[in-house]
């Protein structure tokens, strides 16, 4: 049974875009798994219905589910679903759409 997941307010559910050949250095030492970068690039995989402002309005979030964006290194937190991991962040951390 495969889990779902619905982030509340301004929360939006991220998997990270794992970039899988393997990396070398310059003088050709593979680098392992736990010494690489986290990938800056995600995918959009759900999203909650907003936040609501001062006066009570729901500010509906910008960004939709199956859009690649750009996050931080260390933005929201680290979550593990049927194997997958995934990332749950506020919609402030999102740096950038990627259009193609």
């Amino acid at each position: 049974m495969k889990t779902k997941i619905r982030p509340l307010g301004d929360r939006i559910l991220v998997k990270r875009l794992d970039e899988t050949k393997e990396q070398r250095s310059t003088g050709g030492i593979i680098i392992p798994d736990t010494a690489k970068e986290k990938p800056m690039e995600g995918q959009v995989a759900a999203v909650g219905p907003g936040r609501r402002t001062d006066d009570g309005k729901l500010q509906k979030v910008e960004v939709k589910v199956g859009q690649r964006i750009l996050i931080g290194k260390y933005a929201g937190t680290e979550v593990k679903l049927d194997g997958d991991e995934y990332v749950i962040m506020r919609e402030d951390d999102v740096l950038g759409v990627i259009e193609s």
